[in-house]
C-alpha cells in the first residue's frame, strides 16, 4: 500500500482540537503546502508544538492569524506580532519554553523517556509549577515529555517508502518531531523511487513516517 496521498487525504486525518507538531525554523523546513490546506479547511482549537511562531502570513503564522489555534507551545514569538497579540488579549494560550528543553522535550517523547532534568530555567518564570530536584549541590527542572497526535514535516527529498532528506537548516526540529507523534505526515519538495537517496542521506527513517504528500506551489 503506497504511502503517498493526496492533501485531500491528508486532511481527513487532521480535526479540531488535535495536537499538531510543526517542523520548522522561521519557515525553513515549515510544510507550508499542508498548512495552507489546514487554513482552508478551517480546523480549529488546535494545540501547535513548534520552534517559533512564523511570521504572520507564514509557517505556523497562518494557522495563528487566521485563529484556529487555542494553545501555543513554543520557544520564540517575536517574529509574528500577532501571536503576541493574540496572548496578551487572552485569545490564545501561549507556553514558552527554552529552545533547547522544547527540543529535548520532543526527543524525550520519541526516545520514550519520562522526562529530563535540567538546570535551565531556575530562578525564572519557567520553573513555576515543575518539580525540582536537587542532585549533590545543584538544583534541576524535572521536565516532562511532549507528545502530539500529528506531526507535519517537511523534506527536501523523500523516497515513496518514507525515508527523509533535509537539506541544510531545514532539517532542525523535523526528525525529533518524526519520533513524538501518533500520526507523521511529511511534505515531499521532491519524490523519489526507494534507494535513490543515499543510505547515508537518510535523517528520517521510512518507518516513522506515515503518510506522504507531495508540495504543490
Amino acid at each position: 500500500m503506497t504511502k503517498i496521498k493526496t492533501l485531500e487525504e491528508v486532511l481527513t486525518h487532521i480535526q479540531d482540537d488535535m495536537s499538531i507538531m510543526i517542523g520548522g525554523f522561521l519557515g525553513t523546513g515549515t510544510p507550508e503546502y499542508i498548512i495552507d490546506g489546514l487554513v482552508d479547511k478551517g480546523v480549529k482549537n488546535l494545540t501547535i508544538i513548534g520552534n517559533d511562531s512564523g511570521f504572520e502570513n507564514s509557517g505556523i503564522g497562518k494557522l495563528i492569524t487566521n485563529k484556529l489555534v487555542k494553545k501555543l507551545i513554543t520557544s520564540h514569538i517575536g517574529t509574528n506580532p500577532e501571536t503576541g497579540r493574540q496572548m496578551n488579549q487572552g485569545e490564545m494560550e501561549v507556553d514558552l519554553v527554552p529552545q533547547g528543553t522544547l527540543a529535548e522535550r520532543i526527543r524525550s517523547a520519541g526516545a520514550g523517556l519520562g522526562g529530563f532534568l535540567t538546570p535551565t530555567g531556575i530562578g525564572t518564570l519557567v520553573e513555576e509549577g515543575k518539580e525540582k530536584i536537587t542532585i549533590g549541590d545543584k538544583e534541576y527542572l524535572l521536565e516532562l515529555p511532549l507528545k502530539a497526535d500529528v506531526a507535519l514535516l517537511k523534506g527536501t527529498k523523500v523516497d515513496v517508502k518514507g525515508n527523509i532528506y533535509y537539506d541544510k537548516a531545514a532539517r532542525n526540529f523535523n526528525p525529533l518531531m518524526a519520533m513524538a507523534a501518533e500520526l507523521v505526515i511529511v511534505e515531499a519538495e521532491e519524490i523519489v523511487e526507494a534507494g535513490e537517496i543515499d543510505p547515508d542521506h537518510v535523517m528520517t527513517p521510512g518507518i516513522f513516517v506515515d503518510i506522504i504528500v507531495k508540495e504543490v506551489k
